[in-house]
């Protein structure tokens, strides 16, 4: 039995709840990566945003990410350090708070760079180009940044940026960005020598149990000696918050029709695990497998669209209502995407702390589901 097992009676379902155990194991690992290669890793807030638990990552890093001015807020005001920005596009009304909330502003495009860089460096903040390497090895198209037409990054350089940011991995292999460095180099090289520093972007899933840690370390140590005056930054998500706990839900009713036996949950797909319908995968339930034999349920969640199912799934008993169901790796990307569509009450948010304690850092409400509609 888990410890997340032992302790359910502690935790309000539904829920997210992160391990503490499991995200220092992870913040641990990065930790090395860094020490290790002579770089600096940051969290992007795109993928993990959960700021109570801060505190507990800044043991172990010391700057963030952000995309947006709400991300750069955050940043700045509860992480305690200001972000390293890059937005597709920068308005004028926002990009003085920008501005307030950051230390390093990247640009998309060379327009972007022309309208808003002479205003950047007057405030003291590093100013960079994102560029496109037209090379990536993620096989997904909708994840592919550098796909053929793709909106994003430059694929000319500016003469004086103090850096650029290259993203072209999604949850890639080590050896995945040692071929892509290849291509970086040949594409960008020349102008290595005129930066200030170089960002490799997210999608080094470092975390990942299969994933080639010793030549990750190794690669960028060999890139420093090549390139000594580049300080290098990585700011994986995924990697943060990789497999560090679950959306606690429970069964509340089942329904058959045509055969099929549908367990209807206190959770919705299409509200709490949107990125599971968007996206080509699907969370593992434990104790269940999609293959096999058993009894069967369809998975449903509990708003008004008929979509609002995830898969068929085989468990080695009758499910019961009342039930607890527990999707595993619900934490990165998962509670940042979440809605409130159809007034479906939000699941809660804690922590489930070493010693077995359960810390609650938010309980939705009626008044938060009110206070989005206007």
């Amino acid at each position: 039995m888990t410890s997340l097992e032992e302790n359910l009676s502690k935790i309000p379902n539904p829920c997210y709840v992160m391990e503490e155990d499991l995200l220092r194991r992870n913040l641990s690992l990065i930790q090395s990566v860094a020490e290790r290669a002579g770089v600096e890793i940051i969290l992007a807030f795109k993928a993990f945003a959960l700021w109570k638990s801060f505190p507990i990552f800044r043991q172990y890093i010391q700057h963030t990410t952000a995309s947006s001015p709400y991300e750069a807020r955050l940043a700045y005001e509860e992480f305690g350090s200001k972000a390293h920005t890059y937005s597709p596009a920068y308005e004028d009304e926002t990009f003085d708070e920008i501005l307030r909330c950051s230390s390093h502003v990247t640009f998309n495009s060379l327009s972007q760079y022309e309208r808003f860089a002479p205003r950047a460096r007057a405030a003291g903040v590093s100013v960079g180009l994102r560029v496109n390497p037209e090379y990536s090895e993620i096989e997904t198209e909708l994840y592919n940044p550098c796909a053929p037409g793709s909106r994003f990054g430059s694929l000319s350089p500016a003469a004086d940026v103090d850096g650029i940011h290259i993203h072209n991995h999604c949850e890639s292999s080590a050896e995945a960005f040692v071929r892509s460095l290849r291509h970086v180099e040949e594409k960008f090289g020349a102008w290595f020598p005129k930066l200030k520093w170089i960002n490799f972007g997210g999608g080094h899933l470092m975390t990942r149990k299969d994933y080639n840690v010793e030549l990750l370390v190794s690669t960028l140590l060999d890139f420093r000696r090549r390139y000594p005056h580049l300080h290098v930054i990585l700011e994986p998500g995924s990697a943060f918050a990789w497999q560090t706990g679950p959306l606690l839900a429970r069964v509340v009713d089942i329904v058959e029709n045509h055969g099929i036996r549908t367990a209807i949950l206190n959770v919705s797909f299409t509200c709490h695990m949107p990125d599971c319908l968007e996206m080509p995968y699907q969370p593992e339930v434990r104790g269940a497998s999609q293959e096999g034999e058993g009894f069967k349920y369809r998975l449903g969640g509990n708003s008004c669209l008929s979509g609002d199912v995830m898969g068929d799934w085989w468990f080695d008993h009758e499910l019961q209502i009342g039930e607890p169901i527990i999707f595993e790796d619900m934490i990165h990307y998962t509670t940042v995407k979440t809605t409130m569509f159809n007034g479906i009450h939000h699941p809660s948010i804690g922590m489930l702390h070493s010693d077995g304690t359960f810390e609650l850092y938010r309980q939705f409400r009626y008044e938060d589901y009110r206070d989005r509609m206007c």
